[in-house]
């Protein structure tokens, strides 16, 4: 059974191109199911029914997982059966017609646009560490591009002239994002000031850079956003998500078009960037109710 979930493995690293961060996951959740199996007595992929992986899902119930966990250890499992039956590998396939727990739809969280300004401001521009940060920080706002997305940009990827940045997203699908101009120069000022006296070699071509020369980390750029989020003294969890989900949110509130939102964000499903008209919504209904004048009446 391990066997057949490395081949998986390198087929959806080889033939799908997932990123690591994808297959860790896969990696996880069927080593867990396979753990599982060998802890009833199964050996065999073959011996697998419904009904055990029904008594699977009601055991990650028990340990109190989220239906979001339940669900994404499903579809792995999914998944995996439709590449054995492919591969000839199984007879059946007992994952069909097995029905995921319901998730509710959490509201992401959003800044404010003042929030956003005080963040913003919180990098000290006078060392070349500040002017990296905040680079990075004007860039994931402006751009709504994911953390991973951030780190593996490389000098190739930005174009300054022309306002656009390329990045790879899910799937290893190419998009293109535009700038705006905070971002612009924030990012300018950090090549031509604070880039050179950060990186070790000349060769090297990632944009961003940690205190020692090499690339930076999703890690890495996680504990430069939690200092600058305790030094402006929020409340609450700032993730670097939460500036995502702050770029689609105010991009909506002033106008854009849904679609449009959709390809920046890269999400090959338009209800997946609807969720960010609710809490536009939200926010209209909080404006009224503060300025109409009989909305309290």
């Amino acid at each position: 059974m391990e066997q057949m979930v490395d081949t998986y493995l390198l087929h959806l690293k080889v033939e799908r191109g997932l990123a690591k961060n994808t297959l860790d996951s896969y990696r996880r959740d069927l080593k867990k199911f396979v753990g599982y199996l060998r802890s009833n007595d199964i050996n065999t992929l073959n011996e697998v029914d419904r009904r055990m992986i029904m008594s699977f899902m009601e055991d990650l119930h028990n340990q109190h997982r989220a239906p979001a966990t339940i669900s994404r250890n499903l579809a792995a499992i999914r998944s995996f059966y439709s590449f054995l039956m492919q591969e000839s590998l199984v007879k059946a396939n007992p994952s069909t017609e097995l029905d995921a727990p319901k998730i509710p739809k959490r509201l992401p969280n959003v800044m404010t646009v003042s929030q956003v300004a005080i963040l913003m401001e919180q990098p000290n521009s006078n060392n070349a560490a500040g002017l990296r940060d905040k680079a990075m920080l004007e860039l994931l706002y402006a751009t709504g591009i994911r953390v991973s997305e951030l780190v593996d940009l490389n000098l190739v990827d930005v174009n300054l002239e022309m306002g656009f940045l390329r990045c790879l997203g899910k799937g290893s699908k190419e998009r293109i994002v535009p700038m705006g101009k905070s971002a612009i120069e924030a990012v300018g000022a950090y090549l031509q000031k604070g880039r050179g006296k950060l990186i070790r070699n000349s060769e090297d071509q990632a944009v961003f850079v940690n205190i020692h020369g090499g690339r930076l980390t999703r890690q890495g750029f996680w504990k430069i956003l939690k200092k600058y989020v305790r030094q402006a003294g929020f409340q609450g969890d700032i993730t670097p998500h939460t500036l995502r989900h702050s770029f689609a949110t105010h991009l909506l509130e002033n106008g854009a078009d849904l679609r449009a939102v959709q390809e920046m964000l890269g999400h090959s499903d338009i209800s997946t960037t609807q969720i960010y008209t609710q809490v536009t919504a939200i926010h209209l209904r909080d404006v009224y109710q503060q300025s109409h004048p009989r909305a309290k009446h």
